[in-house]
């Protein structure tokens, strides 16, 4: 079995005897067959194969392989982003008159997605929070709870998810947790190693690297039993839409993802292009390279703020004395990403100085690609919240969230010092 620096590179295609040393763009929608019956078997879900690219391509399926694999997992399907990876992980085993539990201080678009668009679908969110005792939430269970929902680290609050912990709650309960893995990747984190069963990515951030091509992904862990939750009929019982196939006997652990793939991914069509693939390749190549890079920028400005005047507090999980250091330390060794969030005295119009005085870093609406960015997301990214929403979110106005990038560290660190010195 390769290392994983080794998976970035190897895994997913390989190619014959003359064929293309690198993975090949099928820019196509359909795809041709000889024999009709053939055909037919793939309709059935009785012979795997390509029959449209809304469900499924070669160059789609090579990276999907190759995630699947960093992952550890049985099975992934790429996105259109990761917001509709987040959408169809939940909606895959989520319905009208169910529930599920996400934690408080996820991603702002998550929120929103789960708060107003789900519950228009008649799916009720329930909010937790690391703060709570086991008892406490417990108590958000009940006979229609179908999942678990959180982030290894939230964005932007950079909390740390206690995963084996929140695993072991949802289990008890008999419903499968589900982890975005966005701003770890796997390079620094795992989930499914630690309890998670399902694992989602925004693919347009560490993994793409290049913030050219939006996408998402869901990977399948393989381990959750849902014939023995005895809570999912969609898994267990016949899907009519498919001519009676049971997913679990037919599929057995790749059960999860073969119905978000052929019934989901088939109904909302947000399939990635062909191209948007081979452009994610191209990031993955690179990911841990990047990644660690990344990470070990992003330690370095976290402490250079730590000393500033100006600065009121810093974030970053493996910043000595960070509420999240001894987690962290446990969970991600390599690295905690390159996100650090910070607040500047002066509030508001002090942070929207600094933002417009920085020359290296942009304002972008983006975070975690190769270049320095920053943003104020109170005013943007979490502007739909409530302040209710954004306090558990612990997004304040002074709140600062500083992408760093792979450039030169000390270039970073000037560019940060001569926008700080103009408050």
């Amino acid at each position: 079995m390769y290392q994983f620096e080794t998976k970035c590179i190897q895994s997913g295609y390989t190619p014959k005897n003359g064929e293309p040393r690198t993975l090949p763009i099928y820019q196509s929608t359909t795809y041709q067959y000889d024999d009709a019956a053939a055909l037919g078997k793939l309709f059935d879900l009785e012979e795997s194969g390509h029959m449209y690219t809304r469900i499924s391509n070669p160059t789609l399926e090579a990276v999907e392989t190759k995630l699947a694999d960093l992952e550890g997992g049985v099975g992934a399907m790429l996105t259109s982003s990761g917001q509709a990876a987040n959408f169809l992980a939940v909606f895959n085993i989520c319905a009208a008159g169910q529930n599920f539990i996400a934690m408080d201080n996820i991603y702002g678009g998550s929120i929103n997605l789960f708060s107003v668009t789900m519950a228009r679908m008649g799916i009720e969110v329930r909010y937790a929070n690391d703060r709570m005792s086991d008892a406490e939430f417990e108590a958000l269970f009940d006979e229609n709870t179908r999942l678990v929902f959180g982030e290894t680290i939230t964005n932007p609050a950079l909390t740390v998810f206690d995963i084996r912990r929140f695993a072991a709650l949802a289990h008890k309960h008999g419903v499968p947790l589900i982890v975005d893995n966005t701003f770890a990747t796997p390079y620094l984190f795992r989930p499914l190693a630690y309890g998670a069963d399902i694992v989602t990515h925004s693919t347009s951030k560490y993994m793409d690297g290049h913030a050219n091509v939006l996408g998402g992904c869901i990977v399948d862990g393989g381990s959750f039993d849902w014939a023995a939750s005895g809570k999912y009929p969609e898994l267990t019982e016949a899907d009519e839409s498919y001519h009676g196939v049971v997913y679990t006997k037919q599929f057995g652990p790749a059960a999860y993802i073969t119905k978000a793939r052929v019934q989901l991914l088939r109904d909302f069509g947000c399939t990635p292009m062909p191209m948007g693939a081979y452009l994610l390749n191209l990031g993955l190549e690179s990911m841990a390279l990047r990644v660690q890079r990344h990470s070990e920028n992003a330690l370095a400005v976290a402490r250079f703020l730590k000393t500033q005047e100006k600065v009121l507090w810093v974030n970053y999980p493996l910043l000595e004395g960070n509420a999240y250091y001894e987690l962290a330390k446990a969970y991600l060794p390599l690295g905690a990403s390159g996100v650090v969030s910070f607040g500047v005295k002066g509030g508001r119009d002090a942070a929207m100085k600094l933002m417009n005085s920085l020359k290296l870093a942009k304002i972008v609406v983006h975070v975690a690609d190769a270049r320095t960015s920053v943003l104020h997301p109170a005013s943007t990214t979490h502007r739909q919240l409530t302040d209710q929403q954004l306090e558990a979110a612990g997004v304040g106005p002074e709140f600062v969230r500083f992408s760093v990038g792979i450039e030169n560290v000390d270039d970073i660190i000037a560019d940060l010092q001569q926008a700080l010195d103009q408050i």
